[in-house]
């Protein structure tokens, strides 16, 4: 059996699951004191955007598209990641049976793999899946949607164009769910970060994959684009959950990260 054993446990986030519970505790307490709509919480969703960068900074953004997720009681999540560690042409399709999290493990969906692989000539590239931009959404996972199955998605060098239609077949099965990972620019100031992440924002809120390209520096905008051309083809309407920046986190405004998370409803 093989196991796609935790990475970046105790870099990215905890590798104590009672710290994992707590941190998952602390941010619903604080979502739960700071919306506006206590309805929002009702919100089901099979497809979201989600940041990856450590719990500390991004968890909350996260956990309020996990949790909105977890509303579905989706069957299996599928979780699309760029890959930072190493380069790839196309995107490859996790063949691992289990998938390691200090909340327990979470198994894999072969034979969908299998049919994704089929059906949309993908592959699987073993190195690409050490990916900490996928790694970080299975916590999130295994606490909203215990009994589901993950199938785990890393592309390099794709066009959006391809990765779409994955998008919408997953999407085409009532128990499938789909996880888009992305983080917004990196290490500008503050002002100029909101200024750039602005556009990634609008873009996602207009349904308008066109607009990334005009200064939206997401490392993930591929999976984005994909998603917001498969939410246009499937009539989706996309819902901000929230956006804020490492700043909120480190009181460091000189070197910023951007996150977000939406909602296709």
């Amino acid at each position: 059996m093989k196991i796609r054993e935790a990475a970046v446990a105790g870099q990215f986030y905890p590798a104590s699951p009672e710290e994992i519970r707590r941190m998952f505790g602390y941010f619903n307490e604080m979502l739960e004191k700071s919306i506006r709509d206590p309805k929002l919480l009702e919100t089901k969703t099979r497809a979201v955007i989600v940041p990856h960068a450590g719990y500390i900074f991004s968890g909350f953004t996260a956990n309020v598209a996990h949790r909105l997720l977890g509303n579905s009681g989706v069957k299996r999540v599928v979780v699309i990641g760029p890959s930072h560690r190493v380069y790839l042409t196309g995107t490859s399709v996790s063949e691992y049976d289990l998938y390691e999290t200090p909340l327990g493990d979470l198994p894999v969906d072969r034979s969908f793999a299998t049919e994704l692989i089929q059906k949309f000539g993908l592959s699987f590239i073993p190195d690409a899946h050490h990916e900490h931009s996928t790694e970080v959404q299975m916590p999130f996972i295994k606490t909203y949607l215990p009994d589901a199955r993950v199938v785990e998605l890393v592309y390099g060098d794709e066009n959006p164009k391809n990765l779409a239609p994955v998008i919408e077949w997953a999407l085409g099965d009532p128990e499938t769910g789909v996880v888009i990972s992305t983080d917004l620019s990196h290490y500008y100031d503050i002002e100029k970060a909101k200024a750039l992440d602005a556009i990634c924002l609008d873009a996602v809120s207009k349904l308008d994959p066109s607009e990334l390209h005009r200064g939206c520096e997401a490392c993930g905008k591929i999976g984005v684009e994909a998603m917001l051309i498969a939410a246009r083809n499937l009539g989706l309407e996309p819902l901000i959950l929230d956006y804020r920046t490492s700043a909120d986190a480190s009181g460091d405004e000189s070197q910023v990260v951007g996150y977000m998370s939406a909602a296709f409803i």
